[in-house]
């Protein structure tokens, strides 16, 4: 398995691919093409920042059964998808901003898909070879707006509305891996990723029928149950498998 992540050093932005406790800077993303520049940096010395610059961040709904039952939903017999706003996008350690306070606002903890191929009409047999690799995902969602509007697109999409990261992991098994969510350390969701209705093989070839997903595109595969509200001052820690945990904290816009 291989780490790949986005960087900053000062006011310098770059990607890179992460072995041990360097960073091997590259030439251009590594979703295009893996170019290393040659330069070795510490991680301690730089921060982490937004791994993936897609341009779909697409989402799925109503991937996991008990996630249904507690929406008092049912299962519609095929992926229910939307697009968030790649603005909405926000790094490790980021500061989740809660556009309307008095509004109901919840946490969600996903599988992220990042496309490495370019996908149109591809069979579900095919889906896997598309993908460059995986990384979490929280998709925080206004209930009071969802509730008004029939759509889901402005309502996941605020500024800071989509953490992601801490980094991509290609060649990772995501089949059979726990997917689990703290807030404020107390344990709010728990479940394994074989429990998905849709795979991800079956999401990425549904997508793929309606519209071409390029290389850098995102896809997050749903939540699993436990969801609940934020509130100014939470601590947000979601982890997937063994991979180093996104942590993000919770705060009041302004």
């Amino acid at each position: 398995m291989k780490t790949f992540g986005g960087f900053r050093s000062g006011n310098e932005f770059f990607y890179g691919e992460l072995r041990g406790d360097k960073v091997h800077r590259l030439s251009q993303p590594y979703w295009i093409a893996l170019e290393p520049t040659g330069e070795t940096l510490p991680l301690a010395n730089l921060q982490i920042d937004v791994p993936v610059a897609p341009s779909k961040l697409i989402a799925v709904g109503l991937n996991y059964a008990e996630h249904i039952a507690e929406m008092k939903r049912t299962e519609i017999g095929a992926p229910l998808i939307w697009f968030k706003a790649p603005s909405s996008l926000l790094a490790h350690t980021g500061v989740i901003e809660i556009a309307f306070p008095d509004h109901k606002t919840d946490f969600e903890t996903e599988l992220a898909v990042v496309i490495g191929s370019p996908a149109k009409n591809v069979s579900a047999d095919d889906a896997l070879n598309r993908i460059f690799g995986y990384t979490i995902a929280l998709d925080i969602t206004d209930r009071d707006l969802q509730k008004q509007e029939k759509q889901f697109g402005r309502c996941k999409s605020f500024d800071t509305y989509t953490p992601v990261g801490p980094f991509v992991h290609a060649g990772a098994d995501v089949r059979d891996v726990p997917i689990k969510l703290w807030q404020n350390r107390e344990l709010r969701q728990r479940a394994r990723t074989n429990q998905m209705i849709h795979s991800i093989s079956q999401i990425i070839a549904f997508v793929s029928q309606s519209l071409t997903l390029l290389p850098g595109d995102v896809i997050l595969t749903g939540t699993p149950a436990g969801v609940g509200p934020i509130r100014a001052g939470d601590e947000l820690e979601a982890k997937i498998g063994d991979w180093p945990p996104l942590r993000n904290t919770v705060a009041n816009a302004q």
